[in-house]
């Protein structure tokens, strides 16, 4: 897998196309040079590491897939670390109620459209770039 300084970490399961979808937006824009410094790791929760990953997440409503998170490399551990959401609970134009409290990351609202959108992913990962270095 390739080593990029940040990691967007996908949820999902096998046969929903929603998380089909959320899949298919990342690619379209992990193409664009803007984001070269991102890579996608996909977990399926239905699989046992897959579940274990969602399990230490410990934010995700299980209800809520697909969702995703945003990593970063960490020099020290070796290891992609999750980013904390600096504004837990602050109102978010933009992602509105699929935004993470914990991570900085998007769940799935199932009140309203359903649908992580491309808008919401770009969104995501300019704030990711806007995060100093150091620990989560």
């Amino acid at each position: 897998m390739e080593q990029t300084p940040y990691q967007i970490v996908i949820f999902g399961k096998e046969g929903c196309q929603k998380c089909h979808t959320l899949n298919q937006r990342v690619d379209t824009l992990l193409k664009k040079e803007l984001w070269s410094d991102f890579s996608k790791r996909y977990l399926d929760v239905m699989t046992e590491a897959g579940l274990v990953e969602f399990c230490n997440t410990e934010c995700i409503n299980p209800q809520r897939i697909p969702a995703l998170i945003i990593t970063r490399y960490d020099e020290g551990t070796g290891r992609y670390e999750r980013m904390t959401n600096e504004r837990p609970g602050a109102a978010d134009p933009v992602c509105r109620d699929f935004r993470l409290y914990t991570y900085l990351g998007l769940q799935t609202d199932y009140t309203s459209t359903g649908t992580i959108t491309p808008a919401m992913i770009t969104h995501l990962l300019k704030q990711a770039k806007e995060i100093p270095d150091g620990p989560a």
